[in-house]
């Protein structure tokens, strides 16, 4: 967990998901992460491969998002991106989940859906479970805390930063005390600025997702639409 006057870097995901991405930007992306130490990129499962090999031999990790953004993909369909995307190079996915089944209340359908990501990756990679909490009722978000943990998940994760509200510290503390110790959290979407992410941090989140990490950890402004 951080403590206050550790760096931040090793707790940032280093994030790029946006659709018009190119070479160049996954690229420079791996640049950055190599040069601040972030502990991961997370890139769309097309640039996992490119990001692999730009960061093979580094401590850096290679994290790739399925069934992103809407969650609603058909169940077969995000097991077999979560295991190309490890074939790929991921050593972790982030995975969402079935956000209409959520809301539904088709509670197993969500966890058999986040089961199969699970068992896709045959423990080659962490699987983190985005719950697009700005969707949900802190009851919903409890319970799919609690199918993500069943499932075999390894972390729970607020927001894909394309869907309605952000991350806040309220979420972060009802996630954190939803889950077993084991969990991880993570916080996505709006942290831009080295106070969110410490506050977000000091309330129980073991990573940070932003596309602001450089912002982050130099202190400069964070640009407009950032993730």
């Amino acid at each position: 967990m951080w403590t206050p006057g550790r760096s931040i870097a090793t707790f940032i995901d280093h994030t790029l998901l946006k659709a018009e991405a190119q070479t160049a930007d996954i690229e420079q992306l791996c640049q950055e992460a190599l040069a601040y130490q972030f502990y991961s990129v997370c890139v769309n499962g097309r640039w996992v491969r490119l990001s692999r090999e730009r960061l093979g031999g580094t401590n850096v990790k290679v994290c790739a998002v399925v069934g992103f953004p809407l969650g609603a993909a058909a169940t077969r369909a995000k097991a077999f991106e979560a295991a190309a995307a490890v074939e790929d190079g991921a050593s972790e996915i982030d995975m969402v989940l079935s956000i209409g089944k959520l809301l539904d209340r088709d509670f197993d359908s969500v966890q058999r859906d986040i089961a199969s990501v699970v068992r896709a990756v045959q423990g080659g990679a962490l699987v983190k479970v985005i719950l697009e909490t700005g969707a949900l009722t802190d009851e919903l978000k409890r319970e799919a805390c609690r199918l993500s943990e069943a499932a075999g998940a390894d972390y729970v994760k607020t927001s894909t930063g394309f869907g309605p509200g952000k991350a806040t510290e309220a979420d972060i503390r009802l996630m954190r005390s939803s889950v077993s110790g084991h969990l991880g959290v993570k916080a996505s979407g709006g942290v831009r600025d080295a106070a969110t992410a410490e506050a977000m941090l000091l309330a129980g989140a073991s990573r940070i997702g932003t596309s602001s990490g450089i912002e982050i950890v130099g202190g400069d402004p964070a640009a407009a639409g950032a993730y």
